[in-house]
């Protein structure tokens, strides 16, 4: 029995053309974005602890609107009853306080729902979930409307 001896590999002949290979130019790309990533850094966190902060507002602000949403409420409540059968409470005063009442109302049926959202905007703006924080975007916008419906009512 003979030995087998490795025959040698014959090399490859590069090609007489020239290409541009794929991952040189992914890595080039990935070499940009990560360079236009870090000169922007600083302003990325910065939008993102305003971010931090503003919800931070909001919900202290919100939880000062609820509370005191909810004192008014209760007064009325009360008083709303006498005030429709006192005659000589105005009508416009009467209707004034019934407008407010609702309004309170309206915050307090919609307080649970918005603390909900600030909580988890909050979550996702200081964990850095962007999947989270796209999802609230038009949650925040639903928002805004109801609040902005309600200002008319106060002013009419």
């Amino acid at each position: 029995m003979t030995a087998m001896t490795p025959r040698p590999v014959a090399s490859r002949q590069a090609s007489s053309k020239s290409y541009v290979k794929f991952s040189d130019n992914l890595t080039g790309t990935l070499q940009d974005i990560t360079k236009m990533i870090n000169e922007q850094k600083e302003t990325i966190d910065s939008i993102q602890e305003m971010g931090i902060q503003l919800t931070g507002t909001f919900s202290t602000l919100h939880t000062l609107t609820v509370k005191y949403a909810g004192v008014v409420n209760n007064i009325l409540d009360m008083l709303l009853p006498f005030m429709k059968n006192i005659p000589l409470v105005p009508p416009k005063l009467v209707e004034l306080a019934t407008k407010i009442e609702r309004i309170t109302q309206q915050i307090i049926d919609n307080s649970a729902k918005t603390s909900k959202t600030i909580t988890d905007i909050d979550t996702g703006l200081k964990t850095g979930d962007v999947s989270r924080l796209r999802g609230y975007s038009g949650e925040l916008q639903k928002m805004t409307q109801a609040f902005s419906a309600i200002l008319p009512e106060i002013n009419k």
